[in-house]
């Protein structure tokens, strides 16, 4: 996510027990142990409800483990303190449309506007969301922009509209992309890990996916 201003805030409104549990949460993601990292993200909404809108990883969670309507609603209070985050829109697109079909996440999908995320290829990704790109639109974008990130971002969210539209192999073969990106400390290429551990087929998961 565009996050580093959010998580500012975030961090601002938090005290040292709600950090330590936000931090626990990402940690225990980062491991595949999904569940208990919702349950820590819900923890540090107990004791302090004002970071609930923050919490994007809340939404990612919640949408791993197939709780679409939470993860939506997540994704929509986080809109609201980051209205232009094109990876927040995606992530409530894929909410809804793993509830009520692509036509509906198209309609539903959250106004953004592009040029205040300028990361790349984040415009032909909400682009082809909202039908007006193509897949190739966004490689070749991320093709010139040349960097491990762009190509994590374009083979991550390529592969989660591939899962969403039940196509396992094409799915896979994108997340692994994102996944094998030289990247360090990147919370979005751990979701692509995860996200490709849930992909495989049950008896090739690995060891840490123990939501």
């Amino acid at each position: 996510m565009n996050s580093l201003l959010v998580i500012s805030l975030l961090l601002s409104l938090a005290t040292d027990k709600t950090s330590e549990y936000v931090t626990q949460g990402m940690n225990l993601f980062r491991d595949g142990r999904v569940r208990e990292s919702l349950t820590q993200f819900d923890r540090a909404i107990e004791i302090a409800p004002q970071v609930e809108p923050y919490l994007w990883q809340r939404g990612i969670s919640q949408y791993c483990l197939g709780d679409y309507a939470a993860g939506r609603r997540q994704f929509e209070l986080h809109q609201d303190v980051n209205p232009n985050d094109v990876e927040n829109a995606a992530w409530h697109y894929f909410c809804v449309a793993k509830r009520e079909g692509k036509k509906a996440a198209q309609k539903a999908l959250l106004p953004i506007k592009t040029e205040h995320d300028q990361r790349v290829p984040m415009k032909q990704i909400y682009q082809y969301l909202a039908g007006e790109a193509t897949q190739e639109d966004v490689l070749r974008a991320a093709t010139q922009e040349n960097t491990p990130l762009a190509r994590m971002y374009a083979h991550l969210y390529l592969g989660l509209c591939s899962e969403i539209q039940d196509d396992g192999p094409q799915a896979m073969h994108h997340l692994q992309i994102a996944s094998s990106q030289k990247l360090k400390g990147s919370y979005m290429q751990d979701v692509a890990k995860v996200m490709l551990d849930q992909t495989r087929p049950s008896g090739n998961k690995s060891d840490t996916n123990k939501h």
